[in-house]
């Protein structure tokens, strides 16, 4: 679930703001939450955001900043990709295909910036167009995909260290989602396949979501359908 991030809505734990302190990184929510001692003379003090009983959460009058009525200009917009720097795209290929049931839905090569794209998403080949112009246009219709972009001669160079994921310091990015059918049955078999966990489904504060790893060490959230909204009224 790429448009929705549990580490994101945590920073916001039931609508209080820490007036002193900055938000607190995912991780810290992913294992445990322990508060510091009490200090005398440094209050730390919360502050309940003002809700209307009629209103929603997701209500504009809850959410400062907030649109409810996307400009007439954005119509037709949609979430279409996610891209991601790659050190080895045989590696990095095999775990998006082979582990997580994605497909190729294009490639493209530039010799002249020495470097490749691979778009990969839940979409059925075979309906996509043969000639090149027109699967391209087909893959960037589809909403959802992963970018994998590739800089020529990483995968071999032994200086080159990895890219940043972003859940190390200074933190940044957090992680894509992945909804599958049964979660304990997918981490079940990504044990067997040898997939490193960030988080299983059962540690943790939030049980019921687990973190996996790609190859370059980038997080990806694991829920299903079936126990995500209990997950999350939980902790809300």
């Amino acid at each position: 679930m790429i448009s929705f991030s549990v580490s994101t809505g945590l920073c916001r734990f039931s609508l209080f703001h820490l007036s002193r302190k900055s938000c607190p990184s995912p991780s810290s929510f992913l294992f445990s939450y322990r508060s510091k001692p009490h200090k005398p003379k440094v209050r730390t003090q919360f502050r309940l955001y003002s809700m209307a009983s009629s209103d929603s959460k997701e209500s504009a009058a809850n959410n400062p900043g907030l649109h409810t009525t996307p400009d007439e200009a954005t119509k037709g917009y949609f979430m279409q990709q996610t891209m991601f720097r790659i050190k080895d795209p045989k590696v990095s290929l095999d775990f998006y295909s082979r582990v997580l049931g994605m497909s190729l839905l294009k490639r493209i090569d530039v010799p002249e910036l020495k470097f490749s794209l691979y778009f990969l998403g839940y979409e059925d080949v075979a309906s996509a167009p043969s000639d090149p112009v027109e699967r391209t246009v087909w893959t960037f219709s589809k909403p959802a995909t992963i970018e994998l972009t590739h800089n020529w001669g990483t995968e071999s160079d032994p200086e080159f260290k990895g890219y940043h994921s972003g859940n190390s310091e200074p933190r940044g990015f957090g992680h894509i989602g992945i909804t599958v059918d049964d979660a304990e049955k997918a981490c079940e078999r990504f044990e067997r396949l040898g997939v490193e966990f960030v988080k299983k489904l059962d540690s943790g504060k939030m049980k019921g979501i687990a973190f996996i790893k790609d190859p370059d060490g980038y997080w990806i959230e694991i829920f299903d359908l079936k126990t995500i909204g209990e997950v999350i009224r939980t902790i809300s």
